[in-house]
């Protein structure tokens, strides 16, 4: 029964991206002006089904300098070694044209691509770009940065400001950090109240290592097993929401 369930789901996802993938040809045909959704519908068609018209229509309006479309092709792009400068090339001209998401992954694409000579201090820029546009992700970064000193000074501060912005944008991996850090007064003037308060936040959006630091401190067993046993079945469903 879970097996056809599974292919069930897989059929629909299938047809949706289908039919988001015509619509973004038909609206493309028309000569609509194209819109995020139908981008990024041609982007998931050539990313998950290797839809060679999708990424020829990608490339067509990236040419035109859609920030979104440059965007989406570099992210194409980054999983491909012949094409990795091509994509360093697209985030960088969709980032400077204030597409935060494309700022992120040039960051992501600076800090962890191999034989990048300019290493992970060359993120930090566009981490900070994208996280003033609202990315909470590359926040994240920045305060896992600088608390770890991986391309910049080690700074306390700096990492509790980029968390608490993390934070403030709804992202739970950070709101467990900060936690952390007003619990040990690492940045910030401790905070027993908002340490558990964050603690407590992070596991409400279902964070697997928040579930399980709260059900190792919470006096009702009852509770402390149902956050463990919930914190066994994010991981297993390999929860990676930052």
């Amino acid at each position: 029964m879970t097996r056809v369930l599974r292919l069930t789901a897989q059929a629909a996802r299938n047809t949706v991206l289908a039919a988001l993938f015509a619509a973004a040809l038909a609206g493309c045909a028309r000569d609509l002006p194209p819109d995020t959704a139908r981008i990024e519908a041609l982007a998931m068609a050539a990313a998950q089904r290797g839809d060679m018209a999708a990424e020829s229509e990608l490339r067509r309006l990236a040419g035109g300098g859609n920030a979104v479309a440059e965007r989406e092709l570099g992210i194409l792009y980054r999983a491909r070694p012949d094409r990795r400068a091509e994509a360093m090339s697209l985030l960088r001209r969709a980032a400077t044209a204030n597409d935060a998401q494309a700022a992120f992954h040039l960051g992501e694409a600076y800090r962890t691509s191999p034989g990048n000579a300019a290493g992970p201090s060359a993120a930090w820029q566009w981490y900070q770009r994208a996280a003033e546009g609202g990315q909470a992700k590359a926040a994240l970064m920045l305060g896992m940065m600088a608390k770890n000193g991986d391309g910049v000074p080690r700074d306390a501060a700096t990492a509790a400001r980029w968390l608490q912005v993390a934070s403030e944008l709804g992202n739970a991996h950070a709101m467990f950090l900060l936690s952390y850090a007003y619990r040990d007064g690492d940045g910030v003037a401790p905070d027993p109240q908002r340490a558990r308060e964050l603690l407590e936040e992070s596991a409400e959006r279902e964070y697997p290592p928040a579930l399980q630091e709260l059900a190792l401190t919470v006096e009702d067993p009852q509770r402390a097993s149902h956050l463990m046993k919930e914190a066994t079945e994010h991981r297993r469903n390999n929860w990676n929401r930052f």
